[in-house]
């Protein structure tokens, strides 16, 4: 899971740098072109004011509306790359981390029932290592703890319930791995979009105390870093609570089963010692 992690933060590092090129080699065409216009408007004056007599009757052409992903970028770029950044990072660390335990927790999940049946089953025709063998064979936090009672088996029942009881513990502990570091982020990106909105108006206000007048102008730009850091910000800790959110509930479905089902497990080894 942690090479999951790795390998899902470099990507998307990557697609980020890629992003960045793309987006510089835009600017640089058309810079180019932009260059190549004027030299020929600079040759050809005639045709240059015959261009402009044309465009003046002309109705412009509506402009073409931008995509999405150019939309967010142009806004990361204008918000300033070093809050900006910061921000994105914490997105991919969570989300790195959330999917990783999603991954985690939906392969924890099994038909518990049909476990404790299959234990059950073979514990009646007296075969104990059937029934470990069964338990080794499943995946996921229940079976685990049915294979360490079964282990104490031959050392009585206090010693079973003592063994599911500590080793419920560890694997409780193994499904709540990492989900400190979500809320990390989820505290953590908003904060620093705060910090990016205070650094921008600080920055409006100097511009202020520079011109020597309040004017939109003057202050756009600061106020302009501040919104888009902080809007940034939030919604970064949006995405993280809602998969902090899910990944909890998962992980108290899975806390709560282990708990029912390790009482049934209980039950049916007593069962079988006053047998």
């Amino acid at each position: 899971m942690k090479k999951l992690i790795a390998f899902i933060s470099i990507a998307a590092m990557l697609s980020l740098g890629f992003s960045n090129v793309v987006y510089a080699q835009d600017a640089a065409a058309k810079k180019t072109v932009v260059t190549n216009d004027s030299s020929t408007v600079a040759k050809d004056s005639t045709a240059a004011d015959t261009t402009a007599a044309v465009s003046t009757t002309v109705t412009p052409a509506a402009a073409q509306p931008q995509s999405f992903h150019q939309i967010l970028k142009d806004k990361f770029i204008q918000g300033g790359p070093g809050f900006m950044a910061s921000i994105l990072l914490t997105l991919i660390f969570g989300l790195a981390i959330a999917i990783e335990r999603v991954i985690y927790l939906s392969m924890a999940s099994i038909n518990s029932k049909k476990l404790l049946r299959e234990v059950e089953s073979a514990l009646n025709s007296g075969n104990l290592e059937k029934a470990k063998e069964v338990c080794r064979n499943t995946r996921g936090p229940v079976a685990a703890i049915f294979a360490e009672g079964l282990s104490r088996y031959d050392n009585g029942l206090e010693d079973v319930e003592k063994s599911i009881i500590a080793y419920g513990s560890v694997v409780t502990g193994r499904l709540e791995n990492g989900v400190s570091w979500i809320s990390l982020f989820i505290a953590l990106a908003p904060m620093l979009g705060f910090l990016g909105t205070v650094i921008g108006m600080v920055a409006a206000f100097d511009a202020i105390a520079v011109a020597g007048e309040i004017s939109p102008t003057v202050v756009a730009s600061g106020i302009k870093i501040a919104l888009l850091t902080t809007v940034f910000g939030l919604i970064v800790a949006i995405i993280l609570q809602i998969f902090y959110n899910y990944i909890i509930s998962k992980i108290d479905t899975l806390v709560s089963d282990m708990e029912d089902t390790s009482i049934a497990f209980v039950d049916l080894v007593a069962q079988h010692y006053k047998k």
